[in-house]
């Protein structure tokens, strides 16, 4: 059973957000962490969504999710993270 973050984005700063995403994927794969989708919303089809784009990732488990968040290479790019965007991860076991 893998598991999911998944993160609700909307980005206020593209420059720093675009600094953020450039350095956010090495902090990854140490933690067996893979993106699996990045991308901006096209369309809202229900609901209202105030957000600009989405995250995927894929961990082999919570453990490892929350190692990976947790780590000093991720937290370390949260300031930047927060200069860029308003962000809200969230985990979820998936099948």
């Amino acid at each position: 059973m893998s598991y999911y973050v998944i993160g609700h984005i909307r980005v206020l700063d593209a420059s720093r957000w675009a600094d953020y995403r450039a350095r956010v994927g090495v902090t990854l794969a140490p933690f067996g962490g893979e993106l699996v989708m990045r991308g901006r919303v096209n369309a809202v089809l229900a609901g209202d969504w105030p957000g600009t784009d989405t995250v995927l990732l894929r961990f082999v488990d919570a453990a490892s999710a929350r190692a990976w968040h947790d780590s000093p290479a991720y937290q370390a790019l949260v300031p930047l993270r927060e200069a860029g965007a308003d962000v809200v991860l969230v985990g979820y076991e998936g099948e």
